[in-house]
């Protein structure tokens, strides 16, 4: 399926929803291990996380949380902190002394209003200093069980050259896209579509020749066509030369936190030498 061939016949709603069930299914099967990558082990870390993933990478902030939650390892002893003693830690994530007073803000309502707990509404969550409806979702999804779909720069990227919306807005691009899918998929779809961004479908250079559903994609051919010259620009685990991380993935569908943390540890340790 190319571009001319999507927009000649005025897609129905209904062929929309058929094209991106299958767009999300063809995902599923290829990323198998789509999952959140950032690092936590309850609700409050992932909220924690979350907030400071804004203008950052996730692989700078899961460096940072081991120390932030070693010395504040819950909502009572955030609520605590002292901003110059939080700040040094969040630093190297950017905007941290305005990062820093959100969360001292936020874990002190969940102290004083929800008895040191996260509350598991979108309504409750964007209440939360620094905490909109992407990282609500993504703490719904991901640490509750509840269908989201999270719209970060590569989820709305994607959601407009698949053609699902024509919407910058986050608010409605998460709605129409909710309309095509169902709602059991929404985590898992979000998670996927991330993945594809952030490997394949790149914001300046898309790898077009080296997409898995570019048969599907209205927008094949914004970027390089050509297989081998795709496959170039393809990154983390299917890079040239990483054949051995994607079969670690593959074989570890049930945990790929495990696998993706060793291999940040790896490539951490090959900087620092």
């Amino acid at each position: 399926m190319t571009k001319n061939t999507v927009a000649a016949g005025g897609e129905s709603l209904l062929a929309k929803k058929r094209r991106a069930r299958k767009i999300n299914k063809v995902l599923g099967e290829f990323y198998p291990y789509a999952h959140p990558e950032l690092d936590f082990r309850n609700p409050f870390e992932l909220l924690v996380a979350t907030v400071l993933s804004a203008q950052t990478t996730d692989v700078r902030v899961n460096q940072i949380t081991p120390a932030l939650f070693a010395r504040y390892p819950g909502p009572r002893e955030m609520a605590q902190a002292e901003l110059p003693d939080l700040e040094a830690i969040i630093q190297p994530t950017g905007f941290f002394r305005a990062k820093a007073r959100n969360l001292v803000a936020l874990a002190t309502r969940l102290v004083d209003e929800y008895d040191g707990k996260v509350p598991p509404s979108v309504e409750e969550l964007i209440t939360l200093a620094g905490v909109g409806r992407k990282t609500a979702n993504v703490v719904l999804g991901n640490a509750f069980g509840i269908p989201g779909i999270t719209v970060d720069t590569h989820f709305g990227r994607l959601a407009r050259r698949f053609e699902w919306t024509t919407s910058d807005d986050p608010v409605v691009v998460e709605r129409e896209v909710g309309e095509l899918v169902e709602r059991k998929e929404w985590t898992q779809l979000s998670h996927r579509v991330v993945f594809h961004g952030r490997r394949v479908c790149h914001s300046r250079k898309p790898a077009c020749g080296a997409c898995v559903v570019a048969h599907w994609c209205p927008s094949y051919g914004m970027g390089e066509t050509d297989p081998v010259k795709a496959a170039k620009l393809l990154k983390y685990e299917l890079a040239p030369g990483q054949e051995e991380l994607r079969e670690a993935y593959l074989a570890a569908v049930e945990d790929p936190a495990e696998i993706r943390m060793a291999s940040q540890r790896a490539l951490l340790a090959e900087s620092a030498s």
